[in-house]
């Protein structure tokens, strides 16, 4: 097969087979925006570039709303609330549309969902990619890169496939490692729905925003990491602990494993508050114009 051919199948530049790719490593200044910027986020998931734009003013940083921008999309974060196209999706990619909305999820393995986000080190970030349940929100599989390509994603979905089976629906965003064909490949292969969130709408995947939140204040921040071993050490030790002794309020205090274990207890549901907000907005409008032109007709 041609290395080109190759490349497009494993969603990756050519030019990165020809020499060892190696992650530039950020200056100073970056780095420390970049950890504010991730931790702000942690805090405030809603907040897109206009915001973090005045909240690292505030902190003192001069920096315009376009740097801003280029450092949330370096982290791969983008703000709740619908907004403009800022997803990183191949053009020549094909997105598939959301199966999600007002589905009741039922038992394990009808819904799994994958993500990536941003860890910070001492010197440095890597990224974080994830497979979860959305029943028990067990974490399935997980893997960690210094470069935001699709091999590591294709990885952790063949390990969590191995290891539970394949799943009814299979939910991400609309970035490039999900929809390369490497990826989109594998879950064809297992004859499994292919469902995408809606641009900037990252409460279409709550359950692993939600997992990356406590992921970051109950280890990373807390610990600091130094190096990709001690991180990788910290995390085995963390999801472990995750899915077999952490209780979750949404699942009646019961853990992960025992959950998709017993399929009871767990479940799931996505409710679209947007719509519900916008078909509101749009009935107040209507009901608004009605009295209006009432009130302009001849008593």
């Amino acid at each position: 097969m041609a290395l080109t051919r190759q490349c497009e199948l494993a969603g990756v530049a050519r030019s990165a087979t020809y020499a060892p790719h190696r992650a530039v490593e950020p200056d100073e200044q970056e780095l420390i925006l970049l950890v504010q910027i991730d931790a702000e986020y942690t805090r405030h998931p809603f907040y897109g570039s206009r915001k973090m734009t005045v909240y690292l003013r505030g902190m003192g940083h001069r920096i315009n709303r376009k740097r801003v921008q280029r450092l949330m999309g370096k982290l791969g974060l983008a703000g709740m609330a619908p907004g403009p196209n800022t997803s990183c999706a191949t053009q020549q990619h094909k997105v598939y549309p959301y199966l999600l909305r007002g589905v009741e999820v039922t038992q394990p393995n009808q819904v799994w969902s994958s993500d990536v986000t941003y860890l910070r080190l001492a010197r440095g970030f890597v990224y974080l990619v994830a497979v979860i349940d959305w029943y028990s929100r067990k974490v399935l599989a997980w893997r960690v890169s210094n470069t935001l390509d699709s091999g590591f994603c294709v990885d952790c979905l063949e390990q969590a496939l191995q290891t539970c089976g394949p799943p009814e629906i299979f939910n991400t965003d609309q970035g490039c490692q999900f929809t390369s064909e490497a990826f989109i490949r594998v879950l064809k292969a297992h004859g499994i729905a292919i469902s995408m969130d809606g641009r900037g709408r990252a409460l279409d995947n709550i359950f692993v925003e939600r997992l990356w939140r406590s992921v970051k204040h109950e280890d990373v921040y807390l610990k600091g990491y130094a190096t990709v071993p001690e991180l990788l050490l910290g995390l085995t030790e963390y999801f472990v602990f995750y899915n077999t002794e952490r209780s979750h309020q949404s699942l009646d205090y019961r853990t992960p494993n025992e959950v998709y274990r017993t399929a009871r207890g767990g479940g799931a549901r996505i409710v679209d508050k947007f719509s519900e907000r916008e078909t509101s907005h749009s009935e107040t409008e209507s009901e608004q114009r009605r009295s209006a032109a009432c009130d302009q007709l001849p008593s």
